[in-house]
C-alpha cells in the first residue's frame, strides 16, 4: 500500500513537469509578422544638440550713420617753437599829434640843482656821523671801529664777531697806516689787531690773520721783534707808530674791529652803542 502511494505521487509529479515544459516551449516561439499599425502622434521636442562649427563670414553690411561729436580731449604737449616769420608790410602812418606846450626848463633845472645841493649836504652829514660821532674810519671796502673797552685777546675777537666783523687785519701798508693814525689820534699807544701765532716748532713760528689766512706779503714788525722775536707770546698788538709786537693774550687793552661794507648797517648800529658807552 505504501509503495502504491509513492508510485502515484511520482507519476503525478512527472505529469506536472511534462506539462510545464510544453507550455514554456510554446511561449518562447515567435509568431507570424502582424499588419502595420497606424502612425502615432508626434512626440515631444527633444533636447538641443551641441553647437555646430562656425559658418563662413557673411558679406559686409552697409555703413551706419555718423555718430554724435564726442567730448573734447586733454590738451596735448606744447610743440616746438616755429621759425621766425617774414616781416610784415608796414602799416599806414598815424594821425598827426597835437602841438606840445612850451617847457619851463629853467624851473626844473633849478629844482635839480637844489636836489644836487641837498644830496651833497646829506653826504657830508653821513660822513660827519661816521667819522666824528661814531669814530669810524673807512676804505673802499671796509669800515674800521676803535672799541674803547679793555678786553683780553679772545674776548676782543669774540666782541668783533658779535658786531658782525673781525679783529682788524692790516694786510697792506696803507691800511696799517690808517689804523696806526686812528690809534694815535685817539690818544692811545697800542691796540689788539687780528694777527696771531699759529704754530711753534723747531723751524720757528707762523702767523695767521683773524680770518685764518696766512700772513704773507706784508708785515710791520718792530726792530726788536725782527732781531729777537718774542716766542712766548702768541698774540699781536699794533703800536701808534705803526709797528707790530708780540703781547701776552691775557693782557687787557682796546682793540680795532673791521666790517665789510656789505654789513655796514649791522656794524654801524652796534658801533653807535659802543661809542655811546
Amino acid at each position: 500500500m505504501p509503495r502504491l502511494l509513492v508510485l502515484c505521487v511520482f507519476v503525478a509529479i512527472f505529469s506536472y513537469v511534462s506539462v510545464s515544459i510544453e507550455v514554456c516551449t510554446s511561449s518562447l516561439m515567435p509568431g507570424a509578422k502582424g499588419d502595420q499599425g497606424e502612425i502615432g502622434d508626434d512626440g515631444d521636442q527633444g533636447k538641443l544638440g551641441k553647437n555646430g562649427p562656425p559658418g563662413l563670414p557673411g558679406v559686409p553690411g552697409e555703413s551706419g550713420l555718423k555718430g554724435e561729436l564726442g567730448h573734447t580731449g586733454k590738451i596735448g604737449p606744447t610743440g616746438d617753437r616755429g621759425d621766425k616769420g617774414d616781416k610784415g608790410v608796414d602799416g599806414p602812418a598815424g594821425l598827426k599829434g597835437k602841438p606840445g606846450t612850451m617847457c619851463d626848463c629853467g624851473r626844473y633845472r633849478k629844482v635839480v640843482g637844489q636836489l644836487d645841493i641837498n644830496v651833497g649836504k646829506l653826504g657830508n652829514a653821513v660822513k660827519f656821523v661816521k667819522n666824528v660821532v661814531l669814530g669810524l674810519r673807512e676804505t673802499e671796502e671796509r669800515y674800521y671801529l676803535l672799541v674803547k673797552e679793555p678786553k683780553r685777546f679772545r674776548e676782543a675777537s669774540m666782541n668783533c664777531k658779535l658786531r658782525g666783523g673781525n679783529l682788524a687785519m692790516p694786510k697792506s701798508t696803507s691800511i696799517n697806516r690808517l689804523m696806526a693814525d686812528y690809534v694815535s689820534q685817539a690818544g692811545l699807544t697800542r691796540v689788539y689787531i687780528g694777527v696771531q701765532t699759529q704754530t711753534k716748532g723747531m723751524d720757528g713760528s707762523s702767523h695767521v690773520y683773524a680770518d685764518s689766512t696766512p700772513l704773507q706779503g706784508f708785515a710791520s714788525w718792530s726792530q726788536e721783534e725782527e732781531l729777537q722775536p718774542n716766542t712766548n707770546s702768541s698774540c699781536v698788538e699794533l703800536l701808534s707808530t705803526g709797528t707790530w709786537a708780540h703781547v701776552e693774550c691775557e693782557a687787557t687793552m682796546f682793540f680795532i674791529c673791521e666790517f665789510p661794507k656789505s654789513r655796514r648797517r649791522r656794524g654801524g648800529r652796534e658801533a653807535v652803542a659802543s661809542s655811546s658807552s
